[in-house]
């Protein structure tokens, strides 16, 4: 396996779909960073030389990718909590903080249905 960013890509995949198993690499960047690299998106990770593999991993590095990317979201989520505002109440309660309709979805932000005593209707 092919080490970029501190992830073990997979080494029987094309390099442009390998390189969105790092965390903050898209479709859209990998194509980006393999052009600015000269490497052709459509070899596999096993083929690439070593040479290569450094034009991609320097690449790579240009971007904020991994823990850092992962400490910064985490760190704005925790802003949005402390200042108290609308999205930081919902996340601080689990639910969704885009819109979306709670009263019959939302099962992925809620978790499993706790059932509430006395709800039903007569």
């Amino acid at each position: 396996m092919a080490r970029i960013a501190g992830i073990d890509i997979p080494r029987d995949k094309r390099v442009v779909i390998s390189l969105q198993y790092i965390y903050g690499i898209g479709n859209t960047l990998a194509s980006k960073i393999l052009k600015d690299a000269n490497v052709s998106e459509d070899v596999r990770v096993k083929d690439l030389t070593e040479e290569e593999l450094g034009r991609i991993r320097s690449e790579v590095a240009k971007y904020k990718n991994e823990g850092d990317l992962r400490r910064e979201v985490a760190l704005n989520i925790k802003r949005l909590m402390e200042i108290g505002c609308y999205r930081g109440t919902r996340h601080r309660r689990g639910l969704p903080c885009r819109g979306q309709n709670t009263r019959n979805n939302a099962r992925t932000r809620k978790g499993p249905k706790h059932t509430v005593a006395n709800k039903k209707k007569a």
